[in-house]
């Protein structure tokens, strides 16, 4: 996960300074990865406790993680800060509080300061995202909704609960959020004002299937992250993004619009519809050549000894899709790498085309990693080393801003 907000400071002089308020939830020990997350990333992040948050866990674990003081009380003498909430709040760029007890969201609702997390928050213009964790009856409480809604109104960012087995043993929502989601909307408010900020992305990813009949299709070996990369690279940079998803096993992202389609023709409307608004259209998905041209209404059952499928032509997207936006796309070869992706590039007319080699057993389908090289219209060549996707994402879409940059001057 380090690699999903490694980025997400770009425009930033400095590390960007995150409060994280911790309080008396039984899930307070899950806001030990968010700490442990967001400093490796490279952010500053101050630990507020409130009293009842220590009996569930040491302020040491956090001070470990973290290496910085942890804050307690309203006013600490030995503390590195003069008036705890004042220059917190002043410091922060972003206040996350993870675990949210049903106590602090009233209170926050009601604009009562009788704690230093509290205090704090009502200090600052610092964005808030709140994590409640709680009891199900609870969450489901028409007040403890109510007081959500306050906050909603009044632009906190609430993530989750999740539904599931709580510390009572009952089922139901109150879970604390996976901290994924969490470090996810933090990434996506930090880099809010970014180099894609105010554009409007289209990501297509994964394989599409081609129905052979109710239970059978041809499809690929794509596993989507590559194009779930870029999604979430664009909108942590501050980009509006479109994702045109083929079925994956991903985890949606956060922040990003989805538009799921199964076929190549399903794909190729849903991007035909939507590319004509986008400032850049990112083609990652790995799209069938051919499809069956008829698709058995039954079940083939296996009676003969060899099944003959006729194959037809599918749309090409990209040569078919044209309009005033940066038009990316993904070579995937296990011959003649650049010459094929170089023709590619020409023949439909793109702005950028990244090439990899499918054949190397550490990079490309299925994996978390890629090795590829970025071409671009004027004939420059970047060939990258084997990196995680996320970053291979990032350096995509800075050649994609430094395209959209000079058509802005131009």
């Amino acid at each position: 996960m380090q690699d999903t907000c490694q980025h997400f400071w770009q425009h930033w002089q400095h590390s960007p300074r995150i409060i994280l308020g911790v309080t008396g939830s039984i899930a307070a020990y899950k806001a030990v990865p968010v700490a442990s997350h967001l400093t490796q990333a490279g952010a500053k992040v101050d630990v507020i406790m409130t009293k009842a948050a220590t009996g569930f866990i040491s302020p040491l674990t956090f001070r470990a993680i973290t290496g910085r003081p942890v804050a307690i009380e309203m006013f600490e003498l030995a503390s590195e800060f003069s008036l705890e909430h004042i220059s917190l709040a002043e410091a922060a760029n972003l206040i996350v509080i993870a675990p949210a007890t049903a106590n602090v969201i009233a209170k926050l609702a009601a604009g009562i300061a009788d704690d230093l997390l509290c205090c704090t928050v009502l200090a600052s213009k610092a964005p808030v995202v709140i994590a409640p964790a709680m009891d199900a009856n609870m969450y489901e409480n028409s007040i403890t909704q109510d007081n959500l809604s306050k906050l909603e109104a009044r632009n906190f960012i609430i993530v989750g609960p999740r539904s599931g087995r709580l510390a009572s043993g009952k089922e139901g929502p109150g879970r604390f959020a996976e901290t994924h989601e969490i470090i996810d909307h933090i990434c996506q408010l930090l880099g809010a004002n970014g180099d894609l900020a105010n554009r409007y992305i289209v990501v297509t990813a994964g394989g599409t299937q081609e129905p052979i009949d109710p239970v059978r299709y041809i499809t690929n070996r794509s596993s989507g992250k590559m194009g779930y990369a870029l999604a979430e690279a664009a909108r942590d940079r501050g980009a509006k993004v479109l994702l045109v998803t083929a079925p994956t096993c991903l985890t949606r992202p956060v922040g990003v619009d989805i538009i799921d389609v199964t076929t190549a023709q399903e794909m190729y409307q849903a991007t035909k519809d939507v590319a004509p608004q986008a400032n850049a259209l990112i083609m990652a998905a790995a799209v069938a050549d051919y499809r069956p041209s008829s698709i058995a209404k039954d079940k083939i059952k296996k009676e003969a000894d060899r099944l003959t499928l006729e194959l037809e032509r599918t749309q090409d997207i990209l040569a078919s899709i044209k309009g005033d936006f940066i038009r990316v796309g993904f070579a995937a070869e296990s011959t003649n790498l650049l010459e094929n992706a170089k023709h590619k590039l020409h023949q439909k007319g793109l702005d950028l085309i990244v090439a990899n080699d499918i054949t190397d057993s550490d990079s490309g389908f299925g994996a978390d990693n890629n090795r590829v090289t970025i071409i671009d219209r004027e004939g420059n060549i970047d060939s990258l080393p084997l990196l995680p996707k996320r970053e291979v994402a990032d350096k995509i879409l800075d050649k994609v801003a430094a395209f959209l940059a000079r058509r802005g001057k131009g």
